[in-house]
């Protein structure tokens, strides 16, 4: 396998890592207004993600890096091309972390329920944008000779890449309510399962509708195992919440999310961004990589830095892992 290949396979798996990670935390942010009862049970559903959503979004960080590094004209033509999506997902990330920190600074109503209202929308609206950006990445887009995107935003709101939107909102949606469920005690948990039952439900049925349009257009046999697995982890997530066991749906469901976003690269390979106007001008592996030389040192790089942001990452999730509920939220906090 030569090295350009090896990243390809690196950067499938920092964006596999981020979406299960960042899932729930969308999950999390939206749920606030569908779950939440009240400021006190918003306030448990935040904590539940306070030391960790931060650390979660290092992923995004180094996915963008790594394709930056190892495929230039994969990252000029995406993000020249995906400029507005992707200039809104930053947006909403910055005021996402903001709303956070600032959400409890101040204790007057008007305040807080502005922040939540942040919360909310730029949770939802990444949860959107980054299915509809991947499904147009996998369908292919207007892409010239000179390797330059040529489309407008309006191209990319094509059917498909809408449906990937409904199915990433959906299925984060949910893997964010197991996660709830899983993080917490009393009342809000027995509502957080009830939730993520219903919308299992429906993500099921948009996601199958989504695997087969993909497999149909694009797929081979190994994304045709990875969609098997999507579809089994899925059905087992459901099953999981609906007797109760949070943790193996948990798990389940991180399996759908990484075996989803592996069927996606899988139906990809060799390109890394298909050219909807002449096949002869997709990007591919080969010709959107840097240099031998380039990829070698981040090989290098990568071997000693990825495994100390697994273990302190690893490490982090551990010392959280406790449930909370309303009773650990003082009065007096505001």
């Amino acid at each position: 396998m030569e090295l350009h290949d090896v990243w390809f396979v690196l950067i499938a798996v920092l964006w596999i890592g981020y979406f299960f990670l960042e899932g729930f935390d969308f999950g999390i942010g939206i749920l606030t207004k569908l779950l939440a009862r009240d400021r006190v049970e918003k306030r448990v559903l935040i904590n539940t993600i306070g030391p960790v959503w931060d650390g979660n979004e290092v992923w995004l960080l180094t996915a963008g890096g790594a394709t930056f590094a190892a495929f230039p004209d994969w990252y000029a033509t995406l993000f020249s091309g995906f400029y507005l999506p992707l200039l809104i997902i930053l947006i909403c990330l910055i005021v996402r972390g903001v709303a956070f920190e600032y959400r409890a600074k101040r204790p007057e109503e008007r305040w807080q329920t502005n922040w939540e209202h942040a919360i909310f929308w730029t949770s939802l609206i990444p949860a959107v944008l980054w299915g509809v950006a991947f499904g147009n990445i996998v369908r292919g887009v207007k892409i010239d000779a000179h390797k330059e995107y040529v489309g407008n935003f309006w191209d990319l709101l094509n059917p498909y890449a809408i449906l990937g939107g409904l199915v990433t909102l959906t299925l984060f949606t949910f893997h964010g309510a197991v996660f709830a469920s899983l993080k917490t005690v009393g009342d809000i948990r027995m509502r957080a399962r009830k939730t993520a039952l219903g919308l299992g439900l429906v993500t099921a049925v948009l996601a199958l509708g989504f695997m087969i349009w993909t497999q149909a257009d694009k797929g081979g046999g190994k994304s045709l195992i990875a969609m098997i697995v999507a579809v089994v982890a899925l059905v087992g997530a459901i099953a999981a919440i609906k007797i109760g066991r949070e943790g193996w749906s948990f798990a389940l469901s991180g399996i759908t999310i990484a075996a989803a976003v592996a069927m996606l690269f899988l139906t990809l390979f060799p390109n890394v961004m298909p050219s909807s106007l002449n096949e002869e001008w997709s990007l591919t592996v080969t010709n959107a990589s840097s240099s031998p030389y380039t990829l070698k040192i981040m090989t290098w790089c990568a071997g000693i830095a990825t495994p100390v942001v697994l273990l302190y990452q690893s490490w982090t999730y551990w010392v959280f892992r406790k449930r909370i509920g309303t009773q650990h939220i003082a009065d007096a906090a505001h």
